[in-house]
């Protein structure tokens, strides 16, 4: 850890952002989620960062142990970054900042969303469909782009990876951007059904106790 740049104080808040207050690490976090990633993956999802940069980023939550790089097998043949279990646990970190900006008078809800961001926002405002007793269970594939997830729908709540479902008892397919204007409440699933944005499968009533 570099600690020129520490904040020198015995406050765990201060301490915490000495480990991940740089610019763009805990965005870092959020893009590895819901699964590792390669390099170039993460470049494309962290457009802003330069590879320099990102390359840096990496290399520090490396060294603190929040993410591990590994060499994955074919099919991808190459490093691959993932959180560590101490790198997961900021997931509820991310979900209360998410929470505190949304009231901010200068927040731009319309500037662009990553894939991972929008699974994250749906998965956050799972927690409260389903402390309110939503009768679903099962799994769902879910294609956004070129992206796919696996979303597994219990009784703890929704839990949303980077993966193929197997078998699954719904299918969703969409883009990024009519995701992001379905979480946002700017267009129903009924209309973006009928203007061909949008294509279910099996039962429904799984993405339809998130999405209206």
């Amino acid at each position: 850890m570099n600690k020129k740049r520490s904040y020198g104080e015995g406050c765990p808040v201060s301490h915490a952002l000495d480990l991940v207050g740089e610019r763009w690490a805990l965005l870092v976090v959020r893009e590895l989620l819901l699964g590792p990633k390669r390099f170039r993956d993460l470049k494309d999802g962290l457009c802003g960062a330069s590879s320099n940069i990102l390359t840096m980023r990496l290399r520090d939550l490396e060294e603190i142990g929040v993410l591990r790089k590994y060499r994955a097998g074919a099919p991808v043949s190459g490093p691959v970054y993932e959180l560590t279990e101490w790198g997961r646990s900021l997931e509820p970190v991310l979900f209360a900042l998410g929470d505190w900006a949304v009231a901010s008078p200068f927040w731009d809800r319309h500037a662009p969303s990553t894939v991972d961001s929008l699974l994250l926002s749906l998965r956050s405002q799972a927690q409260y469909v389903f402390a309110a007793g939503a009768p679903v269970a099962g799994t769902c594939d879910m294609r956004i782009d070129d992206d796919r997830f696996t979303l597994r729908f219990g009784d703890t709540g929704l839990d949303i990876a980077r993966a193929v479902a197997y078998e699954p008892e719904a299918t969703f397919m969409t883009d990024a951007g009519t995701l992001k204007t379905l979480i946002a409440g700017d267009e129903t699933l009924d209309d973006a059904i009928a203007a061909g944005r949008m294509k279910l499968g099996g039962d429904e009533r799984l993405i339809r106790s998130l999405i209206k």
